[in-house]
This record gives structure tokens, sequence and C-alpha cells, in this order.
């Protein structure tokens, strides 16, 4: 298959073919070109997005959800977060997000950082803000969510990320990024 499109050192895929359709992913089978001219098939996972925010009380502990993660199949301590209504932009889901899974409701919300979960097969994105003037309202959960709040300092988060009690890596990409930003 040696072409033109190998010479100029690219990668083109050829094909996408949607192989299972779940409730919040795609999968899919790709065929790409190499640039030596060689097909390879892919597996990629397509994802609508997420958006999750790091809330900081008045006091500087951040509000952190333990839910159950099924692929773990355990529960595990995070950030809120959650996926993209249709057209929804990542600035309200956050807000909306940490409202439904904590009970807190942001009067300031800024972006933080965008991340990338596992670009070796999945589009996955989110983007991360940082919400402070929290007020306390009450939790909004979905009936398969079963979420408890925890409180921390960021002295006590970051000691759970390196002891590997906190693996998730928006959760650790997150509370990084914000110690280093604003914690200085």
């Amino acid at each position: 298959m040696e072409n033109e499109k190998s010479k100029d050192n690219k990668i083109i895929r050829v094909k996408r073919e949607l192989q299972c359709e779940g409730a919040i992913t795609k999968y899919y089978k790709d065929i790409v070109v190499l640039p030596n001219g060689q097909a390879e098939i892919y597996d990629f996972v397509g994802h609508n997005g997420a958006a999750a925010a790091v809330g900081v009380l008045p006091d500087g502990r951040l509000v952190m959800v333990r839910q159950y993660r099924n692929a773990l199949d355990r529960f595990t301590l995070e950030i809120p977060a959650g996926g993209l209504n249709p057209g929804e932009p990542t600035i309200d889901a956050a807000a909306r997000e940490l409202e439904e899974e904590t009970g807190y409701r942001c009067g300031k919300i800024e972006k933080l950082i965008t991340i990338r979960t596992t670009v070796a097969f999945c589009n996955e994105k989110i983007d991360i803000y940082l919400a402070t003037e929290l007020v306390k309202t009450k939790q909004h959960l979905d009936e398969d969510e079963f979420v408890s709040i925890e409180l921390h300092t960021v002295e006590e988060l970051e000691e759970m990320i390196y002891d590997e009690t906190i693996e998730d890596a928006k959760t650790i990409a997150s509370i990084l990024a914000y110690k280093n930003k604003f914690l200085r």
C-alpha cells in the first residue's frame, strides 16, 4: 500500500466500524495505514466527554465523593464528575454535577485543566473546573447513584494519592493542579 500518504509520514484512518454501543461509550474497530504502508487494526472507544469540579470550601477543604465503580468492583474517592448532556457546555455540567453529587452549589467557577484519560484507545476529554464560594443545598442523585460526601484537606488527599488510596486519574491530576496553581 505504498503511496503518497505513507511517504508524507502520516497515519491515515481508512475505516471505522462500530462494534458495540453502550450507555456511555461506543466501541469501534479502526483500520489505519501506517507510514510504511502497512494496514493495522486499532481499537477505539468513543466517549461523549465529561466535566468535573474541584469544590473548595472556605476553610480550604475539598468536597469529595465516594462511590462504587463497577470497573474496579469497589468504592473510590473522587472529585465530583459526570457526562455531558447533549449540547451542554462543560462549565455548566461541572457546576451541575457538583451540586447533584455533593449538595453544594458554587458561586464562582473557573477552568482549572483539561485531561484526556486514556489516549491510547479512547477520546474521553474531561474539562475540570475550580468551584468556590460554595453554598450547601442538597444532593440530587440519580436512581443508580449511591454517593457519600467526604471533606478533606489537600494534604490529606495528597497523602492518599501517594499511598495509592486515590488512583483515579482525573482526581489525581485535579488535586495536584489545584495545589500547584493556587496553594504555592
